[in-house]
């Protein structure tokens, strides 16, 4: 007998209220969800959570919505050697793993940032550092919440756009005493796509996630942000495309999903179109690749239509 599906979700925008949101998740059929906080375009932070908080955590555990995922701020750059950049960052991200409980999350995911012309070994340690200085801030409001850093698509002075360089990034942070529950990460299909890793072919993603395994470690694995791309392979760029629309496919994607060894990890969805029903749409192209079914194909329509609040990369 084959392991359960997947738990799968999407990023859910919260900008129509937090109840709508959560009905939004359950009508759809989403078993796990990623969330903003607060404005991810903006260092200033709420004074206070915003209301029916309590009732949209509760009405995610009525409806079995686990685990919930909060997405840092654009702004951090943990990487970057500008103090006052970096100590804003700092601050910001903190706030965010403390807000992160009260909305039942066990997790906050962030970019690994830009060196800014330095040079990569420099932004790992910069990154390691200031994780460590992260998770103090945070204090024991954040004790149960994780950071996940997430793997990039490698345009700009980026970091952690390799398996080795997370490696070298976790290495770094337990220098730090930085303990491997607090410090996970997540893999972003889109990003390793652009970052030149093969995952339309089986075989590829197989050597992708035993190296991963090898180097960092499944165990570390909080999520996988699957997402189709509308760049070429390799080009360095971060573009999100509806579930097997894209150049990685329908192969590639499916093997994802079928994979044994992620069957415990929950994947979150960053598809285009999501406050304009594409989240329900990408949802269920999933489970049909799950099933074996093949995909419809999209009215040219649906290649027009936003992000929906959800920008797959960071502004310059």
């Amino acid at each position: 007998m084959l392991p359960p599906a997947p738990r799968l979700g999407v990023h859910l925008p919260l900008a129509n209220g937090l109840l709508k949101a959560a009905d939004r998740a359950g009508a759809i059929g989403a078993d796990t969800i990623q969330v903003f906080v607060d404005n991810p375009t903006a260092w200033k932070r709420r004074a206070n959570p915003p209301r029916h908080l309590d009732e949209f955590r509760n009405r995610l555990g009525e409806l079995g919505i686990q685990p919930v995922a909060v997405h840092a701020s654009y702004l951090v750059n943990l990487a970057g050697p500008d103090k006052a950049f970096r100590a804003a960052s700092i601050d910001v991200l903190a706030s965010d793993l403390r807000a992160a409980s009260g909305y039942g999350a066990s997790v906050v995911n962030v970019h690994t940032g830009s060196h800014r012309d330095t040079s990569a070994d420099a932004g790992i340690r910069l990154i390691a550092s200031g994780v460590a200085k992260v998770l103090e801030e945070a204090g024991e409001d954040a004790d149960g919440v994780s950071l996940a850093l997430e793997n990039a698509a490698g345009g700009g002075w980026t970091v952690g756009v390799t398996i080795d360089e997370l490696a070298r990034i976790a290495d770094a942070a337990a220098a730090h005493h930085v303990l491997a529950e607090r410090l996970g990460f997540c893999l972003d299909t889109a990003h390793a796509w652009g970052a030149g890793t093969a995952l339309n072919k089986p075989d590829d993603i197989d050597g992708w996630l035993r190296e991963f395994d090898a180097k960092v470690g499944l165990g570390r694995l909080r999520m996988v942000h699957l997402n189709d791309s509308r760049s070429e392979r390799g080009a360095r760029q971060d573009r999100h495309e509806h579930i097997g629309a894209g150049m990685i496919g329908e192969r590639g994607l499916r093997h994802l999903l079928l994979h044994e060894q992620l069957r415990n990890v929950p994947f979150i969805l960053e598809t285009p179109g999501m406050d304009s029903g594409y989240d329900a749409i990408n949802l269920a192209r999933c489970r049909a690749l799950i099933a074996g079914e093949p995909l419809e194909t999209l009215p040219p329509e649906a290649f027009d239509v936003s992000s929906g609040g959800h920008r797959s990369a960071a502004p310059d």
